[in-house]
């Protein structure tokens, strides 16, 4: 991209958070890349690539592919060895962007096997991590690259290399670059092990401020009527913005963290229980950026509150329903505490309402040549709450399960679950109970063997995994079958004139490894909301069962919708999503009340499923109905039930039935629901891992025997 046709960086509106913690990792590329977090349409790609224009330029030694410094070139690049001081040639940074759907070897390179086995030469095709290389490595919705892939290339950025290994064969090569990832939370998280390995985490938002956003709009469209007039127009505080980057790199070596700094870090990332170590480090080398990025030589009190606001947020989150977030207010009584016990530090009291002094400087009005600063996030953009989209955190306004010898006359249940009194009547809508504690449950998988996204819940055909065969391969060979190569080469040796130790291989010999490895799946969740599971206690156990079903899809990389059904009706409370967060938030908030459209659930279902299909036809579903089995309302409810099951059973949906029926008098309704699905029918207690044994079995027997009928 010219950098007449790249919007410039000086000429972003607001964002001081992002601005702030991009600028300092093109200071110090150790302190580990940002993620930035935030909704759609908030100028979070555009700052990315805006940086680039402003990284000093790089010095290559002449032809070489992996971007080797001619003062001293990595003694271990594939296309070394290369004299020291040789000829060399400048070029801009850098900035090479990753797509979703990149494969491993378009992300680290590929090793030519054929020309290995055959030729005995490492006939090596460099990646995108080799492109990088002293540049800017972009992932845009890394939340959605696999987690194989991202798993690669936090590797490469920790270790400042990249390895390829191909059945022995090794290639290593030098990979150091400024890491940023963007993603919306709305599409799904990273687990939290990810979020630990970036560096600093920003949360952006648009602002909500009229003057600001007409200043976006105005610019905006200045860039688009003229890119090379608007990228002039700004040309004098992008080159302002270009030397500080420069002065700050020069000035980097000579800042010093003192005792009294280091004692401040480790007593914020103690306070805020921080996992590991990698914290403490960021936050002191996101310190140090922010002195030189200030002209200091000395790291201030300012420095480390923050560093600690780019770098511990996302460290805080324990697992996939916690919002990131950090707490001020315990933050700057750490801070004072820790000054009291070293009275030579100054203490950090900045006024009340008042953020403490800009390392950066910078305005609402988009940044002058200092190109924005940090200070305290302004809430509307987002980072003060770390909501990000998240569900809220349960507190006692949100409703508490109900005393376990709360009347169940109360609750909204029937009268055959209770032990007498006068139930609500079952039109009554009744107020969202909170979700019992989520626990562990065994694993539901889809029988039979898949070929959809990688994840960890069935078994699919996989690049990744263990070998299961061999065949031959349909285009470039990525993952050799040695043992097969060699059985098919070894009868035509004497006819090829072998007369050494060496193997004669040919193309029609090589054998493609055939592997099987685990798949994400659809997890629909079919929720009875109606009159008859409002008892309080009841509502609460099954969204706690809910719950912990979406925290294995979670951690499973699965797909999850949610159908409700109750009153007349049955509605889809959120479409397929990779956003387990969202699903959680949905059924938190899910009321309770009126009767039991049974029928109406499992042909809405239907219908999602049906869409799924023609969207992406490998991702296979799961469907789990969360019911009493009941169904009320309308003519026949029963059979229509039974119709709208047998149709999920002609598609071959495997499916579970969750049996919520309590109390001593059972109908056994959900067993001959899961019956008419021909799925599996398993009760609230039977779902938690400690007491289900052979669930999944179960589940595939029932398949494998209906296949056979």
């Amino acid at each position: 991209m010219s950098t007449s046709s790249r919007y410039p960086f000086t000429a972003i509106v607001g964002q001081d958070d992002l601005r702030l913690a991009l600028l300092l990792n093109a200071v110090s590329p150790a302190v580990g890349g940002v993620l930035v977090r935030g909704e759609k349409g908030t100028a979070k790609s555009t700052a990315v690539r805006a940086l680039a224009a402003l990284l000093p330029p790089v010095r290559t030694v002449e032809g070489c592919r992996f971007s080797c410094d001619p003062a001293a070139p990595d003694p271990g690049c594939p296309d070394g060895p290369h004299p020291a001081d040789g000829p060399g040639g400048e070029r801009a940074a850098r900035m090479v962007e990753l797509p979703v759907g990149a494969s491993e070897d378009r992300l680290v390179g590929a090793l030519d096997i054929e020309r290995a086995l055959a030729e005995g030469v490492k006939a090596f095709e460099p990646g995108l991590l080799a492109d990088a290389h002293r540049g800017i490595l972009y992932v845009d919705e890394v939340n959605l690259l696999h987690d194989h892939l991202i798993d690669l290339l936090l590797d490469a950025a920790a270790m400042g290399a990249s390895y390829v290994e191909r059945e022995g064969v090794s290639v290593r090569h030098a990979a150091r670059f400024l890491l940023v990832g963007t993603m919306n939370p709305e599409e799904g998280e990273l687990r939290p092990q990810l979020l630990d390995r970036f560096g600093l985490t920003v949360e952006v938002a648009a602002s909500r401020e009229p003057d600001q956003r007409v200043e976006v709009v105005r610019r905006r469209l200045a860039f688009e009527d003229d890119p090379a007039a608007f990228a002039g127009r700004w040309s004098g505080e992008e080159a302002g913005l270009r030397e500080r980057v420069a002065a700050a790199r020069a000035l980097l070596p000579q800042v010093r963290l003192g005792d009294g700094a280091l004692r401040r870090i480790a007593a914020v990332c103690a306070a805020f229980e921080v996992d590991g170590m990698r914290g403490d480090l960021v936050m002191a080398r996101t310190a140090t950026a922010l002195a030189a990025w200030a002209g200091r030589t000395e790291v201030g009190v300012e420095d480390v509150r923050q560093a600690a606001l780019l770098a511990l947020p996302h460290r805080r989150r324990r697992n996939p329903f916690d919002a990131p977030g950090l707490d001020e207010e315990k933050l700057d009584e750490v801070l004072r505490d820790a000054a009291a016990d070293d009275p030579e530090d100054e203490p950090p009291t900045p006024p009340e309402g008042q953020a403490p002094e800009e390392p950066g400087g910078g305005d609402d009005d988009g940044p002058g040549p200092d190109g924005g600063g940090g200070g305290q996030p302004d809430p509307g953009d987002g980072a003060g709450d770390g909501s990000g989209g998240l569900p809220p955190q349960r507190t006692e306004e949100s409703g508490a399960p109900a005393p376990e010898d709360a009347p169940e006359a109360l609750t909204g249940a029937e009268p055959g679950e209770s032990g007498g009194g006068t139930p609500r009547p079952a039109s009554a809508e009744q107020r969202a109970v909170a979700a019992g504690e989520p626990f562990r449950t065994k694993v539901l998988s889809v029988p039979g063997l898949g070929a959809g996204a990688a994840g960890r819940r069935s078994r699919a055909r996989a690049e990744n995994g263990r070998t299961t065969g061999a065949t031959r391969p349909e285009g470039a060979l990525t993952r050799l079958h040695l043992t097969a190569t060699v059985r098919a080469a070894a009868p035509h040796q004497r006819a090829r004139g072998r007369s050494g130790r060496g193997l004669v291989v040919r193309r029609d010999d090589l054998r493609q490894a055939t592997r099987e490895g685990r798949e994400g799946n659809l997890v629909l969740f079919v929720v009875d909301a109606s009159g008859s599971m409002a008892a309080r206690r009841r509502m609460g156990a099954v969204k706690g069962a809910v719950l912990s079903l979406l925290l294995d899809a979670y951690q499973r990389r699965d797909k999850v919708g949610l159908v409700t059904f109750r009153g007349r009706e049955a509605e889809v409370a959120l479409p397929p999503t990779s956003s387990v967060d969202a699903a959680a938030a949905r059924l938190q908030a899910l009321p309770t009340g009126g009767r039991t459209p049974l029928a109406a659930g499992l042909l809405k279902a239907h219908d999602v499923l049906r869409v799924e299909r023609l969207r992406d036809a490998t991702r296979r579903p799961l469907l789990v109905v969360v019911t009493d089995g009941r169904a009320t309302g309308g003519p026949e409810p029963v059979a229509l039930a039974a119709r709208a099951a047998r149709l999920h059973a002609a598609e071959a949906t495997a499916s579970v039935v969750v049996d919520c029926e309590t109390g001593p008098v059972r109908l056994g309704l959900a067993g001959e629901l899961a019956r008419e699905l021909r799925g599996t029918a398993v009760t609230l207690d039977e779902l938690r891992a400690e007491a289900l044994t052979g669930l999944v079995k179960d589940v595939t027997d029932h398949h494998r025997a209906r296949r056979a009928a």
